[in-house]
């Protein structure tokens, strides 16, 4: 195929219905990355469950936020660990706290996950302790176990600051391709589906992989160094390497300041008119998550509309939705689905 030829020829754009995507697992409802949050999801409906991959010091690929690990796991407390606390520029952020790469795979075994928005979801602080930190191998080996012929559970693997990985020593693009061989997970209807932020890694990988390789879909955040991505051109030149984008949830929702919804964009449309998918991040049923509408009360931590946030999203025509509650958007697809009640004749 040709460079600059989109790789949507060679894809249908629009799926048979919209993906629901298990945000970390079914994070509202139990700590993220976390075996519990994964199995929730898939029980939840989820048609895809998402780790964030970040690498350890001997290589591994694990799920983690962030390679921080002091908001996700209980390393602060681990007096046997004290000395790895430092502080380190991760991008544009100066961090101060203990990095993944700073641990090998079996130290980081020895860790337990705890919730990371307390504050927020105070009855996820139940489960604290009691997980364990999962490898990619381990997440794809679930989503295989789950699923059936009639229904195949996926992994879209969030890959994070992979260019930042390799200028550190840890090329992560070529430990995921590696790994997803391995695995026999290549294909672009295989088990495992690829996102980032990180353009360049894309690049890479679908380099390395080939066209025929896993599907991608290129992360778009709400600041404006990522505007470029969202032109005409722009999206023609995603179409280049990714089958899609996942852009934030904001990009397609318009809102002002304080929260106010101001309107819509056309995204949707002009994503798939360059021959992409969209499945934008995140939906998430709390107050502080949501439009000001869709709010219940002025408690940040207080159950919102979610499904309403989650109706506006699949009647724009999105491809799927990353949610940290899958059971809403769930609901809301069947909906969707139901078929129109017969009109009488009288």
């Amino acid at each position: 195929m040709h460079a600059t030829e989109s790789l949507a020829t060679h894809a249908r754009v629009r799926i048979a219905r919209p993906l629901v995507v298990g945000h970390r697992g079914a994070c509202a409802y139990r700590p993220e990355h976390t075996i519990a949050s994964y199995e929730l999801a898939i029980d939840m409906g989820a048609d895809l469950i998402e780790p964030d991959i970040v690498v350890t010091s001997d290589g591994a690929l694990i799920a983690r936020h962030e390679n921080e690990l002091s908001r996700t796991t209980d390393v602060a407390t681990r007096p046997e660990f004290a000395d790895r606390r430092t502080t380190r520029r991760v991008g544009r952020k100066r961090r101060t706290g203990w990095f993944a790469e700073d641990f090998t795979l079996a130290e980081l075994r020895t860790l337990r996950a705890v919730e990371r928005h307390p504050e927020l979801r105070p009855l996820n602080t139940a489960y604290d302790g009691q997980f364990g930190v999962l490898t990619l191998e381990e997440v794809v080996e679930l989503a295989r176990r789950r699923s059936t012929p009639q229904r195949q559970v996926r992994v879209l693997a969030e890959l994070k600051k992979p260019t930042w990985s390799a200028e550190r020593g840890q090329p992560m693009t070529e430990l995921v391709a590696a790994e997803l061989r391995r695995l026999d997970a290549v294909a672009p209807d295989g088990t495992v589906v690829l996102q980032s932020f990180d353009t360049a890694g894309l690049r890479r990988l679908r380099a390395d992989l080939g066209d025929d390789g896993p599907t991608m879909f290129q992360l778009v955040d709400i600041t404006a160094s990522d505007d470029h991505l969202l032109t005409n051109a722009g999206l023609r030149a995603v179409s280049t390497y990714a089958q899609g984008i996942a852009p934030s949830v904001h990009r397609i929702l318009l809102r002002d300041e304080d929260g106010t919804m101001t309107g819509v964009s056309d995204l949707v449309s002009r994503a798939h008119s360059a021959g992409l998918r969209v499945v934008p991040w995140t939906l998430a049923a709390e107050n502080a998550f949501l439009p000001r509408h869709l709010r219940s009360s002025d408690d940040p931590a207080a159950a919102g509309d979610g499904l309403g946030a989650a109706r506006l999203l699949l009647a724009l025509g999105v491809d799927g939705v990353i949610t940290d509650n899958p059971d809403v958007v769930v609901a809301a697809r069947a909906e969707l689905e139901m078929p129109a009640p017969a009109r009488s004749a009288a």
